[in-house]
């Protein structure tokens, strides 16, 4: 069963903090590309000084990213600029969005203490593959200071939750917000601490298995690393104790707010093969059409929106929409794999097209060596121009039903399979999981 538990969060003082759009955060893996100083530039206190700090020649045991983000986060609760709940609370996140078709939707998220445990009790389900080498920063924060500043992003079964919190989305928010990056979106923030709610929410959730991660793979195994060592340090600690949860973010599955965005592959460094020689060597799995230019090509995807075969669109200078001939190829390659992770576009992309027709070594590619994982295409088409890419390779976004199938019948799909819009930020409410906490 999937336990659940409110928590003394600790939160921006809106008495210190009047904007909460200067403090707030991408996650920590989205910190990147010249983001970092924009947020310290916004404020003194903003998360990314604790979640994403500062490396200098002369960092060592003592004195380090860590060991400052620690610190800063003692000074800023000994400041006030950050106050911890009098109770233990749940809270709502709404966040409201524009679609670029100008469709406005909003996701409701209920903010909690997950009981931490491993893939193989059922509970829990990932999707993606994760890379131990991305999880060792995290750790080591978490190791500093015993708390999470960002949540993992969860998606649960059924609808039950969200009919409990129509009441409190109609409310005035506890605080409304911007985050920088995602600047369109409007992010609305609720402390839920009534005790009847409280319970009446964690009724309904306790029965449910299969919670899927759809954002924070990393997070959720760094705090299973961390609950390890933490038992093994503390092997009379309750199972109450805070180290034994986990912050997430829960978010229905049938929510008519959940989004997934595709993510585009940019291939950096790649000479082995001319464009010609290129698209002549896909004909081996795949139909390739020739169309005039990028726009044509986006025109072309969308046209075939609800193609059932696997395809993706190939640029660079030379536009191609790309089309998986005959799917039992994959079922004669990769008969270990289930029949839905085979039919995934970005399945067939990696092992058809990136390993096979390009050449490219799998574990290169799994630790993003010549390849650059995209939200929005523009930044590839500009990199192909100046010559600094090879090509871009357009994806449709993966379905949530893709998603689901694949974490029942624990297939992982490959990395930056999905890009769920918009990502759950980082210091709205942060949960203290050091030996002394209980929950």
């Amino acid at each position: 069963m999937a336990t659940i538990k409110p928590f003394r969060g600790v939160r921006y003082n809106p008495q210190k903090i009047a904007d909460l759009s200067t403090v707030i955060s991408q996650p920590h893996d989205r910190v990147r590309y010249g983001l970092k100083e924009k947020y310290y530039d916004l404020s003194p206190h903003n998360v990314a000084r604790i979640i994403k700090g500062k490396t200098y020649p002369d960092d060592d045991q003592t004195n380090n990213t860590f060991t400052r983000a620690r610190d800063s986060y003692r000074d800023w609760q000994r400041e006030g600029v950050l106050m911890r709940e009098e109770k233990p609370a749940f809270y709502v996140l709404q966040q409201e969005f524009a679609l670029p078709d100008g469709t406005v939707k909003k996701r409701i998220g209920l903010v909690a203490a997950l009981e931490l445990s491993t893939y193989d009790k059922g509970i829990i389900l990932p999707h993606e593959r994760t890379l131990t080498k991305s999880m060792t920063e995290r750790l080591e924060l978490l190791r500093a200071t015993d708390t999470n500043f960002g949540s993992v992003f969860m998606l649960y079964p059924g609808s039950g939750i969200n009919e409990l919190l129509a009441p409190i989305v109609k409310r005035p928010p506890t605080v409304e917000a911007r985050e920088m990056f995602e600047h369109d979106v409007i992010q609305r923030f609720w402390v839920v601490d009534d005790p009847e709610l409280i319970e009446a929410i964690t009724t309904v959730m306790t029965p449910k298995r299969r919670l899927v991660i759809a954002d924070g793979h990393h997070r959720y195994e760094t705090a299973l690393k961390h609950r390890e060592e933490m038992c093994a340090q503390y092997p009379d600690a309750p199972a109450n104790a805070g180290f034994n949860y986990r912050l997430v973010t829960l978010v229905s599955m049938e929510d008519p707010g959940l989004v997934i965005l595709p993510t585009h592959r940019m291939i950096q460094s790649y000479g082995q093969l001319s464009t010609d020689e290129i698209l002549r060597r896909a004909e081996e799995y795949f139909n390739v059409e020739p169309v005039a230019d990028r726009q044509a090509l986006e025109d072309a995807m969308t046209a075939i929106q609800g193609e059932q075969r696997p395809y993706f669109g190939f640029h660079n200078g030379t536009s191609a929409l790309v089309t998986l001939r005959d799917p039992r190829v994959m079922a004669q390659l990769l008969p270990e794999r289930s029949p839905t992770w085979r039919t995934l576009d970005v399945a067939v992309l990696h092992e058809l097209f990136i390993e096979r027709v390009l050449g490219m070594d799998k574990h290169k590619v799994e630790l993003k060596e010549g390849i650059e994982f995209l939200r929005n295409p523009e930044m590839g088409y500009q990199a192909v121009e100046k010559n600094e890419a090879a090509c871009v390779l357009l994806m449709r976004p993966t379905r949530i039903e893709q998603v689901q199938a694949c974490s029942a019948g624990g297939e992982r799909m490959p990395q930056k399979s999905t890009d769920f819009y918009p990502k759950i930020i980082s210091g709205l409410v942060a949960l203290p999981v050091g030996a002394e906490e209980r929950l």
